[in-house]
């Protein structure tokens, strides 16, 4: 079953071909033989998700399941879960239970979804290749000596390896999509707002945002389904009606206008990735799309723009961490303000404590206008480009990553090497669009290559389509890593 689609699993489950507590076993059997070597969970409690897939068994002998009752959904390790250890990759919160499910958890549990475990990430989602974790790196299932991307590694890592049968992300400047490419899978990062924030631990609250990743279009259009809609515990969730995301999926190409933005196609690209986004843009020209040229001039200001204001949100989300109510406390202290100091030197990695200290540079007195009020002018700027630009196309095509995945500590001298990882991705959550990475191929070292496509506001449906049918055109989402 480790090859069937959502769709598929969710047929046999009803046909009772096969039982959830057998699917969710043979997951947990497979994660036990090869999580050692690539360290995409931090938690899994086999007690709990197999009396979750023993209610599931029962609610589908009961004829009232739902697409994804049954299925094993692993869950990144950013979203608390009711009795389910809470990390989100940070020794601050290395021993964090939480009391309650956030929206998207529960949005799963309400489905009949099985929680497989809690997936490996960056800490606090802060970087680009999952080597931020406290509990380690993640190794990418294709070259584990590579990385799986961040800050949704673990995520992408298991799902690659078929460790769970789809599995879910966040994204606050790419980190579904590019994971997502460096792994070769699919990862979806909806509009700003359509899914629940709520209980999902903040890291930049205006750029955040959940969203799923699985072997195609299809399980991302289902699990879309379970996952977006209105919640009123979260302040930017947004107020629509509900949709079906495989509404659209089979619609014929022919007609769609494909933007391809002169900027992304600049130097910076390897040649190898390039290559195997040209093949894809020849493969849409033959399912009918054309192309069109546009231009997204302030593009190229997103990386510094994101890390003046990243940083800024994250400093004051997490003031919070401050040793006193939950989370890690230094053992040794002498007064209140000590405790505070060493709770939080001790608690957090050097890339969080760096994100913590420009942000409350940039909202200092003095350089606030300098820096934070400057950025969200340009943010606007970037949001205005996509305005223009959707007036010309239906979509926007180009790499997801400049690279395939690098080697394990090859950027971790160099920050702005490693934040350059990110540069196709970011605007898309400036500007607060959807996007999402599907495989096109593979680069010079048998590695993945992913396809960026964004879209319109609340277009994911569109957005799923068109991969939708790439994926039907070609298999390079069916491929899998060798020798697992």
């Amino acid at each position: 079953m480790f090859e069937s689609s959502l769709k598929q699993m969710g047929a046999a489950l009803r046909a009772k071909k096969i039982s959830s507590v057998e699917l969710t076993q043979s997951y947990l059997d497979r994660m036990a033989q090869l999580n050692p070597q690539l360290n995409a969970f931090i938690t899994i409690n086999p007690e709990m998700s197999l009396a979750q897939a023993k209610a599931a068994d029962a609610r589908l002998a009961a004829g009232n399941a739902d697409a994804l009752t049954g299925i094993p959904i692993a869950q990144k390790d950013i979203f608390c879960a009711k009795n389910w250890l809470t990390t989100c990759g940070s020794k601050m919160l290395h021993n964090f239970v939480s009391p309650y499910d956030a929206h998207v958890i529960s949005q799963f549990n309400n489905a009949g979804a099985i929680n497989l475990g809690k997936t490996n990430m960056d800490e606090f989602a802060m970087g680009s290749s999952n080597e931020t974790s406290y509990y380690g790196p993640v190794k990418n299932p294709w070259d584990t000596e590579r990385v799986p991307g961040g800050s949704s590694g673990g995520t992408a890592a298991a799902v690659a390896a078929r460790l769970c049968a789809a599995a879910t992300g966040t994204d606050t400047g790419g980190s579904i999509r590019q994971p997502a490419a460096l792994c070769g899978i699919s990862g979806l990062k909806p509009t700003y707002g359509v899914v629940s924030r709520y209980g999902m631990i903040a890291f930049a609250s205006s750029l955040d945002q959940a969203g799923p990743m699985g072997r195609s279009a299809e399980d991302l259009a289902l699990m879309m389904n379970v996952m977006a809609g209105f919640d009123e515990r979260d302040s930017t969730s947004l107020q629509r009606n509900k949709e079906d995301y495989t509404r659209d999926l089979n619609k014929p190409l022919t007609g769609l206008r494909i933007g391809l933005p002169k900027e992304f196609f600049a130097e910076g690209m390897g040649s190898d990735v390039a290559k195997a986004i040209e093949a894809a843009i020849a493969e849409y020209k033959k399912l009918g799309a054309t192309i069109v040229d546009i231009s997204l001039p302030n593009s190229k200001l997103s990386v510094p723009v994101y890390y003046v204001l990243a940083p800024a949100e994250a400093s004051s989300n997490l003031s919070r961490f401050d040793g006193v109510r939950y989370g890690y406390r230094a053992p040794e202290y002498g007064d209140l303000a000590d405790m505070y100091e060493k709770s939080r030197a001790q608690g957090f990695g050097a890339e969080v404590q760096r994100r913590i200290m420009i942000g409350t540079y940039v909202l200092s007195h003095g350089y606030y206008d300098a820096y934070y009020i400057k950025a969200q002018r340009i943010r606007r700027l970037i949001a205005q480009d996509f305005v223009e630009a959707y007036k010309h196309c239906d979509v926007i095509m180009g790499p997801t990553s400049p690279s395939t995945a690098f080697k394990l500590g090859e950027k971790g001298d160099d920050p702005v090497q490693m934040y350059l990882s990110d540069i196709y991705t970011i605007a898309v959550n400036l500007a607060g669009l959807p996007g999402m990475s599907i495989p096109c191929g593979f680069g010079d070292n048998a590695m993945p290559v992913g396809l960026q496509i964004i879209g319109n506001y609340f277009d994911e449906a569109r957005m799923l389509n068109v991969a939708h049918q790439y994926q039907l055109a070609t298999d390079w989402h069916s491929r899998a890593p060798h020798g697992l």
